[in-house]
């Protein structure tokens, strides 16, 4: 369905021609993304034809298809009004605002927090149909701004009359409390069940019904920079278990609103992690040298704020981007730094309690993960063998990443027994969780086992990970 403007529509034809796209291209394009979306459309040249030279508006998230597959092609997220379909609704472009207004960032999370809940609980609704897809550019305005002012000058909030009641909410710090330990609860869920676990996904629930009206409350400076803070952790996680479960649209969004919300709360280490986080998204989608960049930027903020360990671990962040940008020389020399950090790291120093996860073991999981992108099978192997040395009750997920690796490496030294081995027990533990991720490990191994696909070890493997395989993750 589509709806007529008044003439054609020469932004759109414009901006076609400078990508280079055809009419057909474009059809293709948009139908593509859609069925990625779970979508299913049938535009065609003529479709397009008619929305250039007839200014004709399609519904639905057809719009935003548009512009991200033109998006896509330029390598730049492409704005509606560019395209001239700033009429459509606008609703998937909430969450990738950075505000430099302290009021005017609570309206974007909390937006964000509203839209969210449609699709979570309908297993669809705004992400089904969000065609944002991934842009790394998008990270480069939050990333600057943070550099340049990582802290608000005051956060102190006075409300109106609360919805419904006739006197405002004030918030106190027995309320960021109760966000504080929603955040560690599901820290421990996401952990052990991943981020398509059900407990795991009431996280934006959450969001949206206790954190969003305490945000929109009265609060005083004190307060405020705790409330943005606990928001800021419950918000990163939100996008970190949206990454987990491919909704890497959605992620985007939730870690853009983090950084904002850090930077309310004057929380420089935990800015610091959101970029990092930002960082292995983008290290991750293969954009090494903007993995890079957000590293770089959560460290140097932090030089003489954040702990030993905290410094460690963004370190080790940036040796994933440099070993996935196939920089060896850089990648060994941030590893040699994260170690570094590491061993200097004290019981008792006070550590955020959101890196309680990183231990010596996370270390060497990820050097780990660093020599299998620059080929280097041996030093995989030690490191996955420390790796995988402590009990798992509590990392199921890394303990199956790491099982993956680990058969990967096998492979590259020529042990087909063992790699068949180590990926039967990751596809055992990719079973008991829910991470897309975990199952992109799995599938990446199976491809790398393509060559001897006729061997038993091998075709046992595979019919053992066709159940992961087949099931939406």
């Amino acid at each position: 369905m589509s709806r007529e403007q008044r003439g054609p529509n020469e932004k759109l034809g414009a901006v076609l021609a400078l990508a280079g796209i055809s009419n057909a291209g474009l059809a293709r394009r948009v139908n593509d993304l859609g069925a990625q979306r779970g979508l299913t459309l049938r535009y065609d040249k003529t479709s397009v034809a008619r929305w250039v030279s007839k200014g004709m508006v399609p519904q639905g998230a057809a719009p935003h298809l548009i512009a991200a597959a033109i998006g896509q092609k330029l390598g730049r997220p492409v704005p509606l009004h560019e395209i001239g379909l700033a009429d459509a609704d606008p609703a998937p472009e909430v969450g990738l605002a950075f505000p430099r207004d302290v009021g005017q960032a609570v309206r974007s999370a909390t937006e964000l927090y509203r839209l969210d809940l449609a699709g979570r609980r309908t297993g669809g609704g705004i992400w089904q149909s969000l065609a944002g897809s991934f842009a790394v550019s998008a990270y480069a305005t939050p990333a600057s701004r943070w550099l340049i002012t990582p802290a608000d000058s005051s956060v102190a909030r006075e409300a109106g009359p609360a919805e419904g009641s006739g006197a405002p909410l004030k918030v106190g710090h027995s309320d960021v409390q109760k966000l504080r330990e929603a955040a560690e609860d599901a820290r421990r869920w996401d952990s052990k069940y991943g981020g398509g676990d059900w407990r795991s996904s009431m996280v934006p629930e959450c969001l949206r019904v206790e954190a969003a009206p305490l945000l929109l409350g009265s609060y005083s400076d004190e307060v405020g920079r705790a409330l943005f803070g606990a928001s800021a952790e419950l918000t990163r996680l939100a996008g970190w278990m949206a990454f987990d479960t491919g909704q890497q649209e959605a992620a985007q969004r939730y870690y853009i609103q983090a950084l904002r919300l850090a930077r309310a709360a004057a929380d420089v280490p935990l800015g610091g992690y959101v970029l990092a986080s930002m960082s292995l998204q983008a290290t991750y989608r293969g954009f090494g040298d903007e993995g890079v960049d957000l590293a770089q930027a959560a460290l140097e903020r932090n030089r003489g704020l954040a702990t030993a360990r905290t410094m460690s671990f963004f370190r080790l962040v940036e040796a994933r981007a440099h070993a996935r940008a196939g920089d060896a020389v850089a990648a060994g020399a941030a590893l040699k730094a994260a170690e570094s950090w590491l061993e200097r790291a004290r019981p008792g120093d006070s550590d955020p309690t959101w890196l309680g996860f990183y231990s010596y073991d996370r270390f060497a999981a990820d050097a780990a993960e660093c020599y299998r992108d620059l080929k280097a099978p041996r030093q995989v192997r030690r490191f996955t063998e420390q790796a995988l040395s402590k009990p798992t009750e509590e990392f199921v997920r890394s303990h199956g990443l790491r099982l993956v690796v680990s058969a990967v490496a096998e492979l590259e030294s020529g042990n087909l027994d063992a790699a068949c081995e180590q990926g039967v027990r990751a596809v055992e533990v990719a079973g008991r969780i829910s991470s897309a991720r975990t199952t992109e490990y799995v599938k990446d191994l199976l491809h790398r086992l393509e060559p001897y696909g006729d061997e038993p070890r091998v075709v046992e493997l595979r019919e053992r990970a066709r159940p992961l395989l087949v099931t939406p993750a």
